[in-house]
């Protein structure tokens, strides 16, 4: 996320870009950990973007589960994330789409993670496109936009 400030010139949004309402995966959060610029290339300076309270745990475990040598450096860019991005939180009308996406899932047969579900049931709740390199994960999800990444 530093390094937004150094890209924001290079990316800027032609005249008339409208402002896009997005929550990331955790998925392009790991790719932005390990090898920068994920986020400044889905992101623009005008965006309204958020990640889901799923996300910032799985961050948070990731920081548990490093290393020593990897420990103080994940903790620092989670840290970072977490005071740069907000979190949505999981509150009822989450829990009520998050409800809905469950039955679906088991209805139509095709399971899903638990994490993911819980990442599109507030993407639709606050009308959110997910952006993910796990496109998999949440297609053919009722009414949740996705925004798969190669």
């Amino acid at each position: 996320m530093a390094r937004r400030s150094r890209c924001a010139a290079s990316r800027r949004r032609t005249a008339g870009a409208t402002l896009e309402r997005l929550i990331l995966d955790t998925t392009i959060l790991i790719a932005d950990e390990r090898s920068g610029g994920a986020i400044e290339q889905v992101v623009g300076d005008e965006d309204d973007v958020v990640i889901a309270a799923i996300t910032a745990a799985e961050l948070l475990v990731g920081v548990e589960l490093a290393d020593g040598r990897r420990k103080a450096s994940r903790r620092a860019f989670v840290d970072l994330l977490l005071a740069t991005i907000p979190v949505e939180p999981y509150d009822l009308q989450v829990a009520r789409v998050h409800a809905e996406l469950l039955a679906h899932t088991r209805t139509s047969g095709r399971a899903r993670g638990a994490h993911d579900l819980l990442i599109a049931a507030a993407a639709r709740a606050h009308a959110r496109t997910v952006v993910t390199f796990d496109g998999a994960g949440f297609s053919d999800l009722p009414g949740v936009a996705i925004r798969p990444l190669p």
